[in-house]
């Protein structure tokens, strides 16, 4: 997709993946609006993206208490969703909050099948437009201690994956991100939940505008999917492996009940073989 003049929508775009997302369609052209719960944040990329020549524009929201509501104060079609927003809940299965698990999946799956529903019939009718599902390497590599993050990104993953398939020759494209450690507040503080280990230390840290770049130049080229670091592609293609690697390498949860994160990143802290 040509991205010069196309409305590109990015839910939790304050901060992290978000912003470097935000940043990296505008300087590609594209007139960007930036979704989360923090106007200082939001205002602040704005500021910096209208400072390089983009066109930005903000919207306030809770994506969990108002997953879709927002989408009223969007006056242009949306050519391409972003599925960003996401948040980690880190802690023992048994002792975690169940009210701050499932506010999780609500807004690391329900808010983006939601927003899909609400805008999928106006791009096929367009007969174009581009959904990019930015899911973690937790949906090919659960690992321990994540149990309801797990779920969300496996969940978005694999509807991201078979939506693909069932759009194929509609116009209407969708891209899958499966981010592995990143250079971003969130994901250091989903790393300091667990206790040092072999498998944390060797896992590799990708960085917000790198990732970005490669996300820009998939939409772009209309590529099914992004794994970045590109070392964590050695998952995907040996799934055992990896499995065997986590179950027995995984480290130790050290953190109480707490969701790491809030509406404005998405990233693992999944060990990779």
């Amino acid at each position: 997709m040509e991205l010069s003049n196309r409305h590109a929508v990015i839910t939790g775009a304050s901060a992290g993946i978000g912003a470097a997302l935000a940043k990296a369609l505008a300087a590609r052209g594209a007139r960007v609006t930036l979704v989360a719960r923090r106007r200082a944040a939001l205002e602040s990329v704005a500021a910096e993206i209208r400072a390089r020549g983009g066109a930005a524009e903000i919207v306030v929201a809770d994506l969990v208490a108002d997953p879709t509501g927002w989408l009223s104060a969007v006056e242009r079609p949306i050519d391409v969703l972003v599925n960003n927003a996401g948040v980690q809940v880190i802690a023992p299965t048994a002792e975690v909050d169940p009210d701050a698990g499932e506010r999780s999946l609500a807004l690391n799956l329900g808010t983006p099948l939601r927003l899909i529903r609400r805008l999928l019939p106006g791009m096929l009718a367009r007969g174009e437009g581009t959904i990019v599902n930015v899911a973690s390497m937790a949906s090919i590599a659960p690992t321990p201690g994540m149990t309801y993050y797990n779920a969300g990104k496996c969940g978005l993953a694999g509807a991201s994956e078979a939506l693909r398939g069932e759009l194929r020759g509609t116009g209407v494209r969708v891209l899958t991100v499966y981010p592995g450690l990143i250079d971003t507040d969130m994901a250091t503080a989903g790393f300091a939940a667990y206790e040092s280990s072999l498998a944390l230390r060797a896992q590799p840290i990708g960085r917000p505008d790198v990732l970005a770049a490669h996300v820009v130049r998939a939409v772009e080229r209309d590529r099914a999917r992004v794994v970045y670091p590109r070392f964590n592609l050695l998952a995907r293609w040996f799934p055992n492996v990896t499995r065997w690697v986590l179950d027995r390498l995984a480290p130790a949860v050290r953190a109480a009940p707490e969701a790491h994160g809030s509406v404005q990143s998405a990233s693992s802290v999944s060990p990779s073989p």
